[in-house]
C-alpha cells in the first residue's frame, strides 16, 4: 500500500494519489509492514508519531519524499502580529493554551552532566528569523541592550561557553516571560521588521519520533526536518531527539537535511525505562552509578543484537544543532553512520555539559562510523563507555575544537585511515585503541581514569563480561603521519603531546611482563603501578610532532603539510609530500598483527568477526606489498591535490 500526503489533501480522504491525506501523522497511524508513505512538497508542522513498525529488513514501513519533491517537517509554528515595543524590541503575547501540555518557553534545559549555565536558565524554546536561530537572552534587560557576545575557541582544551561569532555578526536575541495564562516573547530583531520576515517559534519536542518503543524497521528518507524543542540527552536520560528510533531495531535514516534541533537531531539511544536524569533530580547516587545501573537494566529489558540497534544513518546533512547530530546509549549498538555532512554542532554555546559532540555514543558496540565530514563542531566524535568493536574510518575532520575523544572504554577500538586536520586531534581517556594509517595535524591529550570502572563485553555481544578501570596505554599507533601544526599546550597534568611521544611514560611489551613479575604475589596494586604496554611503529613526523621514546622505524617527513578547500560541495585536500614519505617501506597492518587488548581479549576485527582489510586506503585504493604511512596507498613527492569528500 502506498499512502500519499499533500498540503492540498484532507485527513478524511482515502490517502491515495488522487485523494491524499493532509498530515503525515494520519498516514503514520495507518501504515503497516510493507507500506510506503510518500510525502509531497510542502511544510508539515507536526510531530509524526508512528504507530507501527516493520517486520524485517525486507518488510519495512517507509516514509519518503515523493520523487523529485521536497517535503519539510518542522517542530515550529509561524507567528505574526508582533507589536513594536521600544528600540528594536518587538513583543508577542501567546495564550498558554496554544502550546498544550508542552510549553518549551517554560521548560528549562536540564539533566545529568549539564553544567552551565548556573546563574540563569536556558530553555527549550527558540525563535527563528527567516530560518535562522536567535539567541536566548540571559535576562529581559539584555534583550534591550543586545550586547555582542563573541568568542572563538581561543583555548582549545577549555570549556568555552560563549557563542562562536564573527565580530561583524549581528546578535538577535529573545526572552520569554511565562505566567499562568500567557507566554510573552520579547525579541530584539535589530534592523528587521518582523512583518517583513518569517518568524517561527518551536513548539514541539520532536518531528519524527514514536512515543512507543520497539517499532522496528522504519525508513525515513528525503525530508528536510528542523526546529524541534528537543531536550538534553545524557546517557542516563530518556534520549529524545528531533528524529529518533526510540529503543528499536533496524531503522534507516538517509538522504535527509536535519537542522536546528535544540539539542540532538537524531537519537538512537536509550528509553526512559532504564532511568531518566535520576542524579540531577534526586542526588542519591552519582550519575556514573546511575549510568552503570542503566546498562544492566538495559540487559534486563532485552538489550541485545536481536532486539535493539543495527540502525543505518547515511547521506544526511546535519547542522546548527545545540548538542548533537547523532546521540545514543545502548540503542546505538551494531549501527552504521556513514557519509553524513555534520557541521556547526554546539557552536552557539548557550549551554554546556559533558554530552556534546557531532556524534556522541555510549555503549556503541560494533558501531562503524565511516566517510563522514565533521567540521566546525565543538567536538567531532565522542566515543564513551563500552566503545568495544567500534571502527572510525575514512572520516574527514577539520576546523573543530576537537576532532575525536575516546573515554573510559577498553577496546578494541579502531581509528584508521582518517584525515584529522584540526589543531586538537584526539583526547584519549581510554585504552585498547589502535590508530592506524591516519593523517593527524593536531596534538593529543592523554589521561588515565582510575576512579571509574566501566563494563566490557563478550566479543560482538551486549552481554557484560566484567568491569575495569582505565589504566591507559594498551594502544597501537602504527603507520600514521603526524605533522604537529602547532605546539601542544601546557596542561595542568602535562597531558598534551604532539606525536607518538604521547606514550613516552608507558612501557613496551618486553618491559611490561618483567615489571609486573617484580611485584611478586601482589594483585591489583601492581597494575596501578606499572604502565601498560604500547605498540608504536612506523609513524612519520613533521613540525612539532616527535616519536615515541622506543618507537620502531620512525621517520621524519619535514615539510609535510595539508590544506583543504571546498567548491560546489567537493572537498579537495592539497598535500605537500616530502620524498621521505613516498620512499618509506613499512610492513602492512593486519588484524593478527594488532593482537588483542588485554582487558577484553577481543581482536581488532569486523563486526561479523572477519579480519579488517587494512590494504584498503582512504579512497578504497589498494596497498600492495610494503606500505607508506598515512591514509593514502600511494603519493607522489611534491604538491598534489586529492578529492577527499563530496556532499550528499
Amino acid at each position: 500500500m502506498i499512502y500519499h500526503v499533500s498540503p492540498a489533501g484532507c485527513d478524511l480522504h482515502a490517502g491515495d494519489a488522487q485523494h491524499p491525506f493532509r498530515t503525515i501523522g494520519r498516514a503514520a497511524s495507518l501504515a503497516a509492514p510493507g507500506d510506503t508513505v510518500q510525502v509531497h512538497t510542502g511544510v508539515y508542522r507536526e510531530w509524526v508519531d508512528p504507530k507501527n513498525g516493520g517486520l524485517s529488513d525486507s518488510v519495512r514501513i517507509t516514509y519518503e519524499a515523493a520523487p523529485g519533491e521536497k517535503p519539510v517537517i518542522k517542530g515550529s509554528e509561524a507567528v505574526s502580529g508582533w507589536t513594536k515595543d521600544r528600540g528594536s524590541v518587538w513583543t508577542k503575547t501567546i495564550p498558554n493554551s496554544f502550546f498544550g501540555s508542552f510549553n518549551p518557553y517554560a521548560e528549562r534545559i536540564e539533566g545529568d552532566w549539564l553544567l552551565e549555565p548556573v546563574a540563569y536558565d536556558v530553555h527549550l524554546g527558540d525563535v527563528y528569523v527567516d530560518g535562522k536561530s536567535m539567541y536566548e537572552a540571559r535576562s529581559l534587560e539584555e534583550v534591550y541592550t543586545a550586547p555582542v557576545r563573541t568568542s572563538g575557541f581561543q583555548v582549545p582544551y577549555r570549556k568555552e561557553r560563549e557563542p562562536i561569532l564573527h565580530p561583524e555578526d549581528t546578535v538577535y536575541q529573545w526572552y520569554a516571560v511565562v505566567n499562568e495564562e500567557n507566554t510573552t516573547l520579547y525579541c530584539n530583531f535589530q534592523e528587521k521588521d518582523p512583518s517583513d520576515h518569517l518568524i517561527e517559534i518551536n513548539v514541539r519536542p520532536c518531528c519524527f519520533y514514536p512515543t512507543q518503543p520497539g517499532l522496528n524497521y522504519i525508513t525515513l528518507r528525503g525530508f528536510e526536518i528542523a526546529q524541534a524543542a528537543c531536550p538534553f540527552t545524557p546517557p542516563t536520560a530518556d534520549q529524545i531527539g528531533m528524529v529518533g528510533a526510540h529503543w528499536s531495531k533496524g531503522w534507516i535514516i538517509e538522504d535527509n537535511i536535519l537542522h536546528d534541533a535544540k539539542c540532538s537531531a537524531i537519537s538512537i539511544g536509550k528509553d526512559g525505562l532504564t532511568g531518566h536524569n535520576l542524579h540531577a533530580r534526586f542526588h542519591r547516587k552519582p550519575g556514573y552509578q546511575y549510568q552503570m545501573e542503566a546498562v544492566f537494566l538495559g540487559l534486563r529489558y532485552g538489550w541485545s543484537k536481536e532486539n535493539t540497534g543495527s540502525h543505518l544513518i547515511r547521506n544526511n546533512t546535519i547542522f546548527d544543532c545545540g548538542q548533537n547530530a547523532v546521540v545514543g546509549h545502548m540503542g546505538c549498538a551494531f549501527s552504521r553512520i556513514e557519509h553524513n555532512h555534520i557541521y556547526n554542532i554546539a557552536v552557539k554555546h548557550e549551554f554546556y555539559g559533558y554530552e556534546i559532540a557531532g556524534v556522541k555514543l555510549h555503549a556503541g558496540i560494533d558501531v562503524v562510523i565511516e566517510n563522514n565530514n565533521f567540521h566546525h563542531c565543538t567536538l567531532g566524535i565522542w566515543m564513551d563507555w563500552q566503545a568495544q568493536g567500534v571502527r572510525i574510518t575514512r572520516n574527514l575532520f577539520h576546523h573543530n575544537q576537537r576532532d575525536l575523544m575516546i573515554e573510559v572504554t577498553h577496546g578494541p577500538c579502531l581509528v584508521d585511515n582518517n584525515l584529522m586536520l584540526s589543531d586538537y586531534a584526539v583526547e584519549n581517556m581510554a585504552q585498547g585503541t589502535a590508530f592506524v594509517h591516519n593523517y593527524v595535524a593536531g596534538y593529543f591529550r592523554h589521561l588515565t581514569v582510575l576512579d571509574r570502572a566501566t563494563p566490557y563485553h563478550f566479543p560482538h555481544s551486549t552481554q557484560a563480561a566484567g568491569c575495569a578501570v582505565v589504566y591507559g596505554g594498551d594502544d597501537r599507533m602504527i603507520n600514521n603521519v603526524m605533522t604537529g601544526v602547532i605546539p601542544a599546550p601546557k596542561g595542568d597534568k602535562n597531558e598534551f603531546y604532539s606525536g607518538g611521544c604521547v606514550y613516552d611514560r608507558f612501557t613496551v611489551p618486553e618491559e611490561f611482563a618483567p615489571k609486573i613479575a617484580s611485584y611478586g604475589r601482589a594483585d591489583i596494586e601492581k597494575y596501578y603501578k606499572v604502565p601498560q604496554p604500547v605498540w608504536v611503529e612506523g609513524n612519520a613526523y613533521a613540525g612539532h610532532a616527535s616519536p615515541f621514546r622506543a618507537e620502531i622505524s620512525p621517520l621524519r617527513a619535514d615539510g609535510a603539510a595539508a590544506s583543504l578547500k571546498e567548491e560546489n560541495g567537493v572537498w579537495t585536500l592539497t598535500l605537500n609530500v616530502p620524498a621521505s614519505l613516498t620512499e618509506a617501506r613499512l610492513p602492512c597492518v593486519t588484524t593478527a598483527r594488532l593482537g588483542m587488548p588485554r582487558i577484553t581479549e577481543q581482536p581488532y576485527d569486523n563486526p561479523d568477526g572477519t579480519d579488517v582489510d587494512f590494504a584498503a586506503d582512504y579512497l578504497h585504493s589498494r596497498r600492495v606489498g610494503d606500505v607508506i604511512p598515512g591514509p593514502f596507498a600511494a603519493l607522489k613527492a611534491g604538491t598534489q591535490e586529492i578529492q577527499v569528500w563530496q556532499n550528499p
